[in-house]
């Protein structure tokens, strides 16, 4: 019988081999990088925390998988439908299903509604391309419809427009962890009869009239990647109120599905590992608190930034009683800033220890999306001539505005002190100040 590891024998003992020796050194390198970083961050004056953050409890998780010998759902594992279970009861869902990441979500999502060739899906061009890469995996066909200016949500008031005999999907995008406008979108959704999908992978715990996202349409998609609130450094869920199409989602995920459902012919391997389980439930376990201090600063920078001319911090949605903050966004006018160009601007925040990044660019127009019009596959499907009416049709003026003016924080920024909240909006002033001197240096 092998002898169970505990942290003495695990991080002590010399002869550890295979997974343990692994997550031995895994596990010595984060003690190791934490008291580090930690140092380096108490050293520095910066408005910014490093991510992730673990302790012991994480590492015990990760022990306590390890010694069990069930590593996986198949294998008998626990940890998964526990944290399955956990996670639809905060997210107010009646199903989760777990998998191996936010975009192996959404590509279960798309298997179980039998999305395919033929099929147009609605989404907007402010996103992480996995939202684009999700449809094109599937063969459909990826539609934009341009965005809102002041949320950098959607727009719903232009996906009427966009809607054709062959719209499966409506896939609003919940940016930056803040809903995207879901009662407009469902309304469209059922005029036309279209099952709206939320892509929430940045958005766990965002809530819209009290209710969490992920099932204000038919499901919703959550990530759990490295960068996200709650993280496993890979991983993700399909939310769902519905019990078809959960067992639907549950049988594409995982080979030889068990659910009562109809079979759809396809299916996959998308299952969530035992270890990223149990650390989601360990990391959830400070979730809440972290997004209070989130809520918190979010609501004081925002007081702050909108007394500055020219920042214009990103407006929720109506009837949003809650953002994730994934990411705290503003729209920057250089005219207010003596027209000094956001590269400069960005680089002056830079220079005072707050790491804001300028954010997407124009993922309609990019070479990704353009190569899709030459897809040898898709020319096939829909012919040479409709793609490259496609390509054309790509056009989102309000979106390229945005990726022109915006500006973001990332959601450990939040985690800092009421302190950094002001000294972050003090530098801006300052910047503003010198705007004249800053646009003759740089021009």
């Amino acid at each position: 019988m092998s002898t169970p590891m505990n942290r003495r024998n695990l991080i002590g003992g010399a002869a550890v081999a295979g997974a343990g020796a692994c997550l031995m050194s895994a596990v010595t390198n984060q003690v190791v990088a934490a008291a580090e970083n930690a140092s380096s961050s108490s050293k520095k004056n910066k408005a910014k925390l490093d991510w992730p953050r673990w302790n012991q409890t994480d590492e015990a998780a990760l022990l306590d998988v390890l010694n069990s010998g069930k590593w996986g759902r198949t294998g008998g594992g626990r940890m998964v439908p526990k944290f399955e279970a956990v996670f639809a009861e905060r997210m107010k869902a009646k199903y989760c299903i777990a998998t191996s990441a936010g975009t192996t979500a959404l590509l279960t999502a798309f298997g179980a509604l039998g999305i395919g060739p033929g099929d147009e899906v609605i989404m907007p061009p402010y996103t992480f391309v996995a939202t684009f890469n999700a449809i094109t995996c599937n063969y459909a066909l990826p539609v934009f419809v341009d965005t809102d200016l002041e949320t950098f949500q959607i727009d719903p008031n232009k996906i009427k427009a966009a809607i054709t005999p062959n719209t499966r999907l409506l896939l609003p995008v919940h940016i930056g962890g803040s809903p995207a406008d879901m009662a407009a979108v469902n309304a469209v959704g059922k005029q036309h009869n279209v099952t709206v999908l939320e892509d929430a992978c940045q958005a766990p715990l965002a809530e819209l009239r009290g209710q969490p996202v992920g099932t204000h349409g038919l499901g919703g998609c959550i990530s759990f990647q490295a960068s996200k609130n709650l993280n496993s450094g890979e991983g993700g869920a399909v939310l769902t109120n519905d019990e078809q199409f959960a067992n639907l989602c549950f049988n594409f995920h995982t080979p030889g599905g068990v659910k009562h459902a109809p079979s759809v012919g396809r299916g996959a391997n998308f299952r969530l590992t035992e270890f990223q389980a149990a650390l989601l439930l360990s990391q959830y376990e400070r979730l809440e608190e972290q997004s209070k201090l989130r809520d918190n600063n979010a609501a004081y920078l925002t007081e702050m930034l909108g007394k500055i001319p020219g920042i214009a911090p990103a407006r929720l949605v109506d009837g949003c009683t809650r953002s994730g903050w994934h990411l705290y966004m503003w729209r920057y006018d250089k005219q207010h800033f003596a027209k000094l160009p956001r590269e400069s601007f960005l680089a002056e925040l830079s220079k005072a220890g707050i790491g804001a990044s300028s954010g997407y660019t124009p993922l309609n127009t990019s070479g990704h999306v353009k190569a899709l019009a030459t897809n040898p596959h898709y020319q096939r499907i829909y012919g040479k001539e409709a793609m490259t009416r496609w390509l054309e049709s790509n056009q989102c003026p309000v979106n390229d505005r945005l990726c022109e003016e915006a500006c973001w924080l990332g959601q450990t920024t939040l985690l800092g002190t009421r302190a950094d909240m002001e000294r972050i909006a003090e530098s801006i002033s300052k910047i503003q100040k010198r705007a004249g001197d800053l646009a003759r240096a740089s021009g």
